[in-house]
């Protein structure tokens, strides 16, 4: 690939080498910026604040936001921090290959991968999932309505907890029930199907994950991110959000992580070169690729360790090997490694961007959140997540 072999310095440091003018993103990246112009605003229908970034050939070669919407905002991605457990997981397991000898067929619910408070399993059959079945949401525990099995939609009931509240501990280790203030109960005690038996999409399933990373380092996994990831990436300032909730007591792993813009465009970029940074292999190679398949763990669903896929075209109007994770409130990260490009889709609520929320500053005003106080959403999460790629696909010129 033609920029395979830049990478770029912290911000601090000079930052992402850019083309701005039309000429040169054609003649640089080979990308026609109108047609980028056209998917940013197209994407203010869909959130209230936000902005749209966009990487190719490693040019940094669009770089726009509205509302709240700036480099310097660390918002909650929500959802989006999904993506950084399980690639904190694929990283801790090449470190402790001692404790993850079979892979991802490991079985987790041991106490060498899982602290006490774990035990005895609210499930004897928590026994039997594989580190793959919780990567992929393929372990039988509950999360939202609709669920899979075998490609065909099915309900569960009850369901299991979403938000902040999927990622206490003693909630996602199924140690507690509770309701939603609109009377719904939620439980993780039980499993909905054997392990590797269907696929719900279950945030307390990714959260195990990080439990398991606190529980074997012996340290809490943003500390852990902030030295294999934020370190080596450059990262400027961030942090985790859910930190007025109960979530807040460790890092939540089923969302919340709060990034600068380019350093969520770092990430991306470390997954396009498959894990590599400069002489660095940050991430295992086969587990970066495994991300961008469809899992064995996961035959139910297009939804491989923490990043939905398209291999096999469930969406043909996008590339086969493009992957994405989106995050409430409308953000999402996409990853094209046949086009060469990242691209990052800011989204966000008021509150996502609050020092309540992730006790990080907040940036000066931008003078444009006053002019999006009477915002009201024209398009949905769904559809603009996949028509925002396609609109960037199209862009591609060259």
């Amino acid at each position: 690939m033609a920029g395979a072999t830049y990478f770029p310095p912290p911000d601090d440091e000079g930052g992402w080498r850019r083309a701005t003018q039309r000429g040169a993103v054609r003649r640089h990246a080979g990308i026609d910026t109108a047609a980028l112009d056209d998917a940013f605003e197209y994407i203010q229908g869909s959130t209230q604040h936000g902005g749209l970034l966009m990487v190719r050939l490693g040019w940094l070669v669009y770089e726009r936001y509205f509302g709240k919407g700036q480099r310097d905002a660390t918002p909650n991605l929500a959802s989006c921090g999904k993506s950084f457990t399980s690639i904190a997981t694929g990283i801790l397991m090449a470190e402790r290959p001692d404790l993850f000898s079979e892979g991802l067929d490991q079985e987790v619910f041991t106490p060498a991968h899982l602290p006490p408070e774990a035990f005895p399993l609210s499930d004897s059959r928590k026994a039997e999932i594989k580190l793959g079945h919780l990567l992929a949401f393929s372990a039988g525990i509950r999360g939202n309505n609709p669920c899979y099995v075998n490609g065909k939609e099915t309900t569960i009931d009850p369901i299991g907890p979403d938000g902040w509240q999927s990622m206490v501990d003693e909630i996602a280790l199924g140690k507690r029930d509770d309701t939603y203030p609109d009377g719904r109960p939620y439980s993780t005690a039980t499993l909905w199907c054997d392990p590797g038996g269907g696929y719900s999409y279950a945030s307390s399933s990714i959260h195990i994950a990080s439990v398991m990373i606190r529980h074997i380092t012996g340290r809490e996994m943003e500390d852990y991110l902030a030295e294999k990831l934020a370190a080596p990436l450059g990262w400027g300032r961030w942090g985790f959000g859910y930190r007025h909730t109960e979530a807040g007591l460790h890092t939540p792993g089923g969302g919340g992580i709060a990034l600068r813009a380019t350093d969520a465009l770092r990430f991306l970029y470390l997954l396009l070169h498959r894990g590599r940074w400069e002489d660095r292999q940050i991430v295992p190679a086969d587990y970066v690729e495994h991300c961008s398949k469809r899992s064995p763990y996961n035959p139910h669903f297009p939804y491989s360790l923490q990043f939905s896929v398209n291999e096999g075209g469930a969406f043909p109007d996008l590339p086969q090997d493009a992957c994405w994770k989106a995050g409430s409130g409308g953000h999402a990260l996409y990853v094209v490694p046949s086009l060469d490009l990242v691209a990052y889709k800011l989204g966000g609520r008021d509150e996502q961007y609050s020092e309540r929320n992730t006790r990080l500053p907040d940036p000066p005003p931008t003078g444009d959140e006053v002019g999006r106080k009477g915002w009201e959403k024209r398009v949905d999460d769904q559809t603009a997540l996949r028509k925002t790629l396609k609109m960037i696909v199209a862009s591609v010129v060259a």
